[in-house]
């Protein structure tokens, strides 16, 4: 490691020494979710990990769907993965990998362990099983079916394999520990009978391998060296190392375990992200503001700002909540830098020029982005009717240019890259309500320098009211207004966001934007960072999505 090189954390360490001893020849990690679901930030930590690794110590990384329940997985799950791992920019070895791939060799080994005496068939119900498994604090006690002969489990599993017996009528079980203080040693479950269609091998398989009896395996298979996972599968290892210990294996992987993403005012458990979908609590698992990557994606997030995220905050044996207010953080100094900008006027108030040309139409040349010249520059056009946004300007007299520093009816406020204007007159329908102001330009004030006496109170956003389109433009925030949301006992619908999103229609945006592709982010001058939306927006109605605004508003 250089001197200018980060430290490394823990999970890293372990992998430099292994290679630098030649404990293992070749770093080779995986990625294997359960395609029951989509993908959120807790992922996306695994994700930078596994994938990171490969890339720092110049290995591999496989992408696997340990998709061994198939009443719960679907193609939409496996597509969706796929997408977001890349969208990320990592890029698996190989073709995409599944556990799948390898029933006939677990079945085999299935039959290994029962001839080897380690495995039988268990006739117990869910209940009966649960009592006889016992408690962290008192051992089990042995199924009275855990000493059928070798020959009598070697044809109830293959009659189980035949579709012999209905589901839930018995399972097979390894034969380890009744009394041991690992409840994943007690006799844990190998096979289950599931009479349902898989989504890779169709009706092939009526039994299908637990999760710890095909994890480890498929790593084996695989030759993955570091098998990396989260500290709630720590009392797992025990299990996962038995099996590699008493199959055939040509390959002996290591488990080592790091700490979860737990991120503040914010859900990760799949089954109450869906009820969120399911319910119709939000409209989609890639709704923006749902912690999916998708959901992230479609909000105007980018890759890179999620992978610094991860960066930030590190890989830790301990686990501890994460502020989210980090990872809107690392969002908007991304897209700070990045982001070209342009004006969009979410609640317009029309402006008419009085001193000037009814055909006035004049080109203002605005930066793309301010700090970076390379990307050009841009063109509106300043008409004799603009928009401004209703915030920007006041009635009120005699306020503070501190507490007020936009549009004061009888001052000046400039427009950004244009003309500084005095607001003259205020227009207003028969109920009073404001609906324009009559202003006037300061000529010759196109970046110069305002003559003496006249002194602006601002720079304010606009756009051409004859030379822009209506778009919708739609605010999101934070999906829950409490920091933990479903701790304890809470139940987390209670504390579902009722401003997580405000819907504007009839917003004003400049031409460059009629361009905007989903995936890009923008910056809305003074509104803060936008996204076209990928699902809703069309070529009559484009929709914008807020992907975070200029500053932290739930800052404490």
């Amino acid at each position: 490691m250089s001197e200018n090189s980060k430290p490394l954390n823990f999970i890293e360490q372990i992998v430099h020494k292994d290679l630098d001893t030649k404990a293992v020849e070749q770093l080779i990690t995986r990625f294997p979710p359960e395609p029951n679901g989509y993908l959120h930030i807790g992922h996306a930590k695994a994700i930078c990990l596994n994938f990171g690794l490969a890339n720092t110590f110049k290995g591999q990384c496989n992408l696997r769907f340990d998709d061994t329940n198939p009443g719960k997985e679907e193609q939409e799950y496996v597509d969706a993965i796929k997408e977001d791992v890349s969208w990320l920019g990592y890029e698996w070895a190989g073709e995409v990998k599944y556990a799948s791939d390898y029933f006939d060799t677990f079945y085999a080994w299935a039959q290994h362990l029962v001839r080897e005496g380690k495995a039988y068939v268990c006739d117990l119900s869910a209940e009966e099983s649960s009592a006889y498994r016992g408690w962290a604090t008192k051992p089990g006690k042995p199924s009275p079916y855990r000493e059928r002969s070798i020959d009598e489990n070697l044809d109830l599993l293959e009659k189980m394999k035949q579709g012999e017996f209905d589901e839930g009528h018995c399972v097979l079980r390894a034969k380890i520990d009744m009394s041991s203080p690992n409840m994943q040693m007690r006799d844990p479950i190998m096979y289950r009978i599931r009479k349902q269609t898989h989504h890779q091998t169709g009706d092939k398989w009526c039994i299908y391998p637990s999760y710890d009896f095909a994890h480890g395996q498929e790593d084996a298979l695989e030759g993955v060296s570091h098998s990396v996972c989260t500290l709630e599968f720590a009392d797992h290892r025990p299990l996962y190392e038995w099996f590699l210990e008493n199959l055939p294996v040509p390959n002996t992987p290591r488990q080592y375990e790091f700490a979860r993403l737990e991120l503040n005012y914010t859900i990760t458990s799949k089954r109450k992200l869906k009820q969120l979908v399911d319910d119709g609590h939000v409209d989609a698992w890639d709704d923006p503001r749902m912690p999916t990557v998708s959901g992230m994606r479609r909000r105007g997030y980018s890759p890179a700002s999620i992978r610094n995220f991860c960066e930030l905050i590190g890989v830790t044996k301990s686990g501890s909540s994460i502020d989210v207010g980090m990872l809107e953080y690392a969002v908007r100094d991304d897209l700070n830098d990045n982001a070209p900008r342009a004006m969009c006027v979410l609640k317009p108030l029309k402006v008419s020029l009085t001193n000037v040309p009814l055909d006035m139409n004049e080109t203002m040349i605005q930066a793309i982005h301010p700090n970076r010249p390379e990307l050009g520059e841009r063109e509106m056009r300043f008409t004799q009717s603009l928009y401004i946004d209703q915030a920007d300007f006041t009635e009120e007299q005699g306020l503070s240019r501190k507490k007020f520093k936009r549009l004061v009816l009888g001052e000046w406020v400039r427009l950004r890259g244009g003309y500084i204007i005095k607001a003259d007159e205020c227009v207003k329908n028969e109920a009073g309500e404001l609906i324009e102001i009559l202003a006037s330009i300061v000529p010759g004030t196109v970046g110069e320098n305002p003559p003496e006496g006249i002194r602006p109170r601002g720079v304010i956003h606009w756009v051409s009211a004859t030379d822009s389109f209506d778009c919708e433009v739609r605010l999101y925030d934070r999906l829950f207004n409490d920091e933990s949301p479903d701790a304890g006992d809470k139940n987390y619908i209670d504390y579902l966001n009722p401003e997580s999103l405000t819907v504007l229609k009839g917003c004003k945006a400049e031409r460059s934007l009629e361009s905007a592709l989903p995936g890009v982010s923008y910056q809305f001058e003074r509104e803060g960072y936008f996204c076209l939306d990928s699902k809703h927006s069309t070529d009559t109605h484009p929709v914008f999505n807020r992907a975070i605004g200029l500053k932290d508003n739930w800052k404490k």
